[in-house]
């Protein structure tokens, strides 16, 4: 069910969403060369923990999924897409990108982000381009957030961007509704028609984010069940906002950038 949100919950999202912004700056910090991403997690507990707040991802429990998600944020290297688990033997090097997504609950309410860091001073322009068309096709998204607008009209606008650049959408996995729950009604897709689907109303809160891909589209999941990569070993880049349909716009809930 899709839920408008009131005053009060408004004001505990946009603390839920500092947080997530704050987890994100300091990643852009720790992340180089030689660094686990281990550590990267235990930074982020860490400073979710001191701002009176706990990670939404740990714990959480996907259908189909065995083990509920073991760490507080996600960190997909290259061709991972989303979901990838943190771990002392994983090993950032020189040249790669590294997407991590993080969510915190304040006060019973979420917030939601991700970005896509360069790691080193060697990533190639075609990695650099993908970072760029993707973190593009997020503001092109928000752009088309406001009253009277449809969510075909955001991935629409995605979409038409992302192809334009010569690179793939990734088409299993969309935005979502966000609030009480990390995951709320309504879907909100990177691709679709202009002028279809849901009208956007003041007070709808929900994440738009684009995950691009830099060859063929597929993806497919790995054995833990978690970790989603493309299925050609092309590179993935993923962005990612917590939005609040205003009167007459719209305000970015998790101010990373």
């Amino acid at each position: 069910m899709v839920t408008i949100k009131k005053p009060d919950e408004i004001e505990k999202m946009k603390r839920a969403g500092a947080v997530v912004a704050d987890v994100l700056k300091l990643m852009r910090d720790l992340i180089r060369p030689g660094m686990n991403t281990l550590s990267l997690d235990v930074a982020a507990e860490d400073l979710i923990s001191r701002e009176s707040a706990t990670a939404s991802f740990k714990g959480y429990k996907a259908q189909g999924v065995r083990v509920p998600f073991p760490g507080s944020i996600c960190v997909s290297i290259n061709e991972e897409v989303v979901h990838g688990i943190p771990s002392a033997d994983r090993i950032l090097a020189d040249g790669d990108i590294v997407s991590v997504d993080v969510g915190a609950v304040f006060m019973g309410y979420h917030g939601d982000a991700a970005c896509t860091y360069a790691v080193g001073d060697s990533v190639s322009t075609i990695r650099t381009e993908l970072m760029e068309t993707t973190l593009e096709a997020l503001h092109i998204g928000i752009s088309q957030v406001r009253p009277g607008n449809t969510l075909g009209d955001i991935g629409h606008a995605i979409e038409k961007w992302v192809l334009s650049r010569g690179c793939g959408v990734v088409r299993d996995y969309a935005g979502h509704g966000i609030g009480r729950k990390m995951h709320e009604a309504p879907q909100v897709p990177n691709h679709g028609k202009a002028g279809s689907g849901m009208v956007l109303r003041q007070g709808l809160t929900f994440c738009v984010e684009p995950m691009v891909v830099n060859g063929a589209e597929p993806v497919e999941s790995s054995p833990n069940g978690w970790t989603v990569s493309t299925k050609d070993g092309s590179d993935a880049a993923h962005f990612e906002h917590t939005l609040l349909v205003t009167e007459d716009g719209v305000m970015i809930l998790t101010p990373w950038e």
